[in-house]
């Protein structure tokens, strides 16, 4: 409508699919290297949110973030995010329909990249994790510089957003 094309999963695009892991998901985003009918060939980065899982499994953590581990979408995974996860190279054939493959916009793609790429989730648990004090004031100033350093607008706003979320700016 309006001249608008919907996007359509070819070579180059990016993409947000989750994988099970147990009782819970593990997610993942990249690019797509290749399509073959329903069959989509994805080189990415492959996450398990080990920090999330842990929080709810203490019963730390509300429904909300069971939820995000049992469904993880490309907007509610920041939040998996924030505490400690393991990551890993994926590359990888997945069937569009069955791994319910979506497209994701390129500046979602780069927020969640650079995310990772950038250790913030090591950063921000650091900081939540430490007990008041001066390591925990140590651990928030290098938040706060490696927030400040960053070149990506777009992940140095959603990095401020988060740290702001959980009062980090303001201890």
């Amino acid at each position: 409508m309006f001249g608008k094309k919907t996007p359509s999963m070819k070579e180059g695009v990016h993409v947000f699919a989750a994988r099970p892991n147990g009782k819970y998901k593990k997610f993942l985003f990249g690019v797509v290297t290749g399509v073959d009918g329903s069959k989509v060939g994805i080189n990415g980065l492959i996450i398990n949110p080990i920090g999330l899982i842990n929080k709810v499994e203490q019963g730390k953590a509300g429904p909300r973030s069971a939820e995000i581990l049992e469904n993880p979408t490309s907007e509610n995974c920041i939040f998996a995010l924030i505490y400690r996860i393991e990551q890993d190279n994926f590359t990888d054939v997945l069937d569009q329909y069955k791994d319910n493959v979506v497209l994701i916009p390129p500046k979602v793609y780069n927020i969640l990249d650079g995310w990772v790429r950038e250790s913030l989730p090591e950063l921000i648990n650091n900081v939540l994790s430490l007990p008041p004090g001066s390591e925990r004031d140590q651990a928030r100033r290098i938040l706060i510089n490696r927030k400040d350093t960053l070149t990506d607008k777009n992940l140095k706003q959603n990095l401020y957003s988060v740290c702001r979320s959980l009062k980090i700016l303001t201890q």
